[in-house]
């Protein structure tokens, strides 16, 4: 892992996320690209791409980007130690486009960002940044919502189907493991609707761990109602420190329709979540 970028905009949500990437580029010397991405102010007229169809003061913009980049500067200095190589990046736009830009621009192997959540009519409508960032990074995404050192991290919760075919999923998986140094807990949530016998999954689950050569691992049934529920409730019950999941990275009437249960995850667990956008096979 060379490069953890982390958007910051200065919630103590992003300044949590941001701890947490300091101390994992310390473990394994990445770098570290801190971002701000200062939205357009209320009325200004706006493309697709982010391009003033209008002109806006350009004097108005430099102010917004001097203050952002202070701001920068002040959180920098209170929370990345000189010896982390760090590069900062303040831009104007769509934050969720300017992220997923800098991951493919920068080569970025991880984004660790901070998160509120969202619930109700702006979950199904909108969803969050980080929702959708998790939904679209081609690279892994550790999201961060409560204070969380690297040191605490020992137990990791990971949700499958157990069925072969995500090799990159698993690859990525594994190197997280041995990041942390931590058990995996391999649970397969069981739910009315996608129920199948416990020696059914248990067997899936040993020749998919067989299969992939896994090390230091449990293998786990939950039952729930629903998977994303399920998953959040096991976590809680056996008190694992972050759940991993893969995203399907479904859009427009496939997402409204199936959802995601990552993005699901994301938005209501407490502890970090670690994704990984499935290839399309």
């Amino acid at each position: 892992m060379k490069k953890i970028l982390v958007p910051l905009d200065f919630s103590e949500e992003s300044k949590r996320a941001l701890n947490f990437a300091v101390e994992l580029t310390q473990k394994n010397s990445s770098g570290l690209l801190l971002l701000h991405i200062a939205e357009y102010p209320v009325g200004a007229s706006v493309d697709p791409t982010g391009i003033n169809y209008y002109s806006l003061d350009s004097g108005l913009m430099d102010i917004i980007k001097s203050n952002a980049r202070e701001k920068m500067s002040e959180v920098a200095a209170q929370l990345v130690p000189s010896e982390v190589k760090a590069q900062h990046q303040v831009q104007m736009g769509d934050p969720f486009m300017g992220i997923i830009g800098a991951v493919e621009e920068e080569s970025v192997d991880l984004v660790v960002m901070g998160s509120k959540g969202a619930s109700g009519l702006k979950e199904v409508l909108v969803g969050s940044n980080t929702e959708k960032v998790v939904r679209h990074a081609k690279c892994p995404v550790i999201t961060v919502k409560e204070p969380v050192t690297v040191g605490d991290i020992h137990n990791i919760a990971f949700a499958s189907d157990f069925m072969n075919g995500h090799e990159d999923l698993i690859l990525k998986l594994q190197q997280l493991q041995d990041l942390f140094q931590a058990t995996l807990h391999l649970v397969r949530i069981n739910t009315p609707n996608n129920f199948e016998r416990d020696a059914h999954i248990k067997k899936l689950m040993r020749d998919f761990a067989d299969h992939y050569i896994l090390r230091n691992y449990t293998l786990n049934i939950f039952n729930d109602l629903y998977e994303d529920e399920g998953l959040i409730y096991f976590a809680e019950e056996i008190d694992v420190d972050m759940i991993a999941i893969g995203t399907h990275g479904r859009t427009g009437i496939a997402h409204l329709m199936a959802g995601s249960i990552a993005e699901d995850v994301v938005n209501h667990a407490k502890r970090p979540i670690w994704t990984y956008r499935l290839k399309k096979k």
